[in-house]
C-alpha cells in the first residue's frame, strides 16, 4: 500500500459516509473515530472505511497519531488527511499527491484562500502564519488546513505530542526546522453544511497561541545569541587582522603624508559604516525588527480580540486592517539557505562585510 487516506472523526455521523465514499475512489480509507457518541463508526464502516476507535475522546492530534501508526503497519509511504465534516473535496486528492511525489521531503497542504473563509478565521490563520514564518523561516499561508499529504518518513525525524489542533501547527514548525519543505496547493472549499467547525477559538486558539508564544520566545533567544556571537566575533584576531589590512590599504595613498592620520580615521569610519549598514540591512535583522513590532503589538491585539469576542466575534474593519498590516508575512524577508533560523548561529553567516 503506497497511500492511505486518514479521516479523524468525532460525532460526524451526518457527513462521514459521503466523505468516505468520495475518498475511496483514490485510495483505501481509515477512519479514526475519536470516541464518538453517535453513529459515526458504523456509518464509516458501511461506506467502506476501515475504522479504528478510541474509547474516549483524545483530540485530533491523537487521532492523527493513531492513523500514522496504522499506516506504518500497512507499509504506506504517504498519508492523506481529510476532515470528516465534508469541508474538503476528495476530488483534490490526486493533485496533492502529485505534488508530494514530485517534491521529496515535503509536506503538502491543501491551501484555502482568505476570501473563502469567515473573516475572523482567516485573520487567525494569518496571525498563525506570521509566527510560523518567524519561528521556522518559511512562509506558510494556511497553517490550519487539515487537508494534507504527509510522507511517513517525516515522523522518523519529527516527534510530537498529540494535542488537539496544536498538532497541525507544530508539525509544520518542526518539519521546517528539520530541513523539510512545505508546499501549498490550492483546493476547493466546501462550505460548512452540517455543523460549525470543531475548532474552539478560546480553547484551541489559546493552545496554539501558547505554543507559538513559547517557540517565538525560544527563537528570540536564538537570534539574541547569534547577534551576541556576531558582536564578539568582530573582535576576533582573524577579523581584526583583515579589518586593519583593509584600513591600511584604503589609506595607503597617503602614507608618509601629513594626511596619513586623517586617511586612517576616514578608512576606520568607513569600516564602521559598512559594518553598521550590513548589520542593519541583513535579512535576519530585518526579520527581527518586524517580529519585534509584532511582539510589542501582541498585548493590544489580545485585548482587542477579547473585546471583539464579547461583541459577538466581529472584528472591527479598522482593527482587522491594522492586524493584517502588522502580521504580514511578506514583511518578513526570506532567509537564504546560508542564513537559516536554525544554523545562522555561525558568525560568518550573520553579516557580510563589503570588500
Amino acid at each position: 500500500m503506497d497511500v492511505l487516506i486518514a479521516i479523524p472523526a468525532y460525532n460526524e455521523a451526518t457527513t462521514v459516509a459521503d466523505v468516505v465514499a468520495a475518498a475511496r475512489v483514490h485510495a483505501p480509507v481509515l477512519v479514526v473515530d475519536d470516541g464518538s457518541t453517535d453513529d459515526t463508526a458504523r456509518r464509516a464502516a458501511a461506506a467502506g472505511a476501515e475504522v479504528v476507535r478510541h474509547a474516549a475522546r483524545r483530540g485530533k492530534g491523537a487521532a492523527l497519531a493513531t492513523a500514522f501508526t496504522a499506516a506504518r503497519a500497512k507499509g504506506a509511504t504517504f498519508v492523506v488527511t481529510l476532515d470528516a465534516d465534508g469541508q474538503h473535496d476528495p476530488v483534490d486528492v490526486p493533485s496533492l499527491l502529485a505534488a508530494a511525489r514530485a517534491t521529496p521531503r515535503t509536506v503538502v497542504i491543501g491551501s484555502r484562500r482568505d476570501a473563502e473563509l469567515p473573516r475572523g478565521r482567516a485573520l487567525a490563520i494569518r496571525l498563525a502564519g506570521f509566527w510560523v514564518n518567524w519561528i521556522a523561516g518559511a512562509p506558510v499561508a494556511d497553517t490550519q488546513s487539515g487537508f494534507r499529504v504527509y510522507p511517513l518518513a517525516l515522523f522518523d525525524e519529527v516527534r510530537l505530542g498529540s494535542g488537539r489542533f496544536v498538532f497541525e501547527t507544530a508539525v509544520l514548525v518542526e518539519a521546517l526546522r528539520h530541513g523539510w519543505c512545505v508546499h501549498e496547493a490550492p483546493i476547493r472549499v466546501v462550505p460548512y453544511a452540517a455543523r460549525p467547525s470543531r475548532f474552539h477559538p478560546l480553547g484551541d486558539g489559546a493552545s496554539i497561541t501558547l505554543y507559538l508564544v513559547a517557540r517565538s520566545l525560544a527563537q528570540w533567544g536564538t537570534e539574541l545569541g547569534a547577534g551576541g556571537r556576531e558582536v564578539v566575533s568582530i573582535f576576533s584576531r582573524e577579523r581584526r587582522t583583515a579589518r586593519h589590512a583593509r584600513i591600511l590599504a584604503r589609506a595607503s595613498a597617503h602614507a608618509g603624508a601629513p594626511s596619513w592620520g586623517a586617511a586612517i580615521a576616514l578608512a576606520a569610519a568607513g569600516e564602521i559604516q559598512s559594518r553598521a549598514r550590513g548589520w542593519w540591512q541583513h535579512p535576519r535583522m530585518r526579520r527581527a525588527r518586524r517580529a519585534a513590532l509584532a511582539t510589542l503589538a501582541v498585548p493590544a491585539m489580545l485585548l482587542a480580540g477579547t473585546l471583539a469576542a464579547t461583541m459577538g466575534g466581529t472584528v472591527p474593519t479598522v482593527l482587522e486592517r491594522v492586524m493584517r498590516r502588522i502580521y504580514d508575512q511578506e514583511a518578513l524577508p526570506a532567509l537564504t539557505p546560508t542564513v537559516s533560523p536554525v544554523h545562522a548561529e555561525d558568525a560568518s553567516t550573520w553579516v557580510t562585510v563589503a570588500r
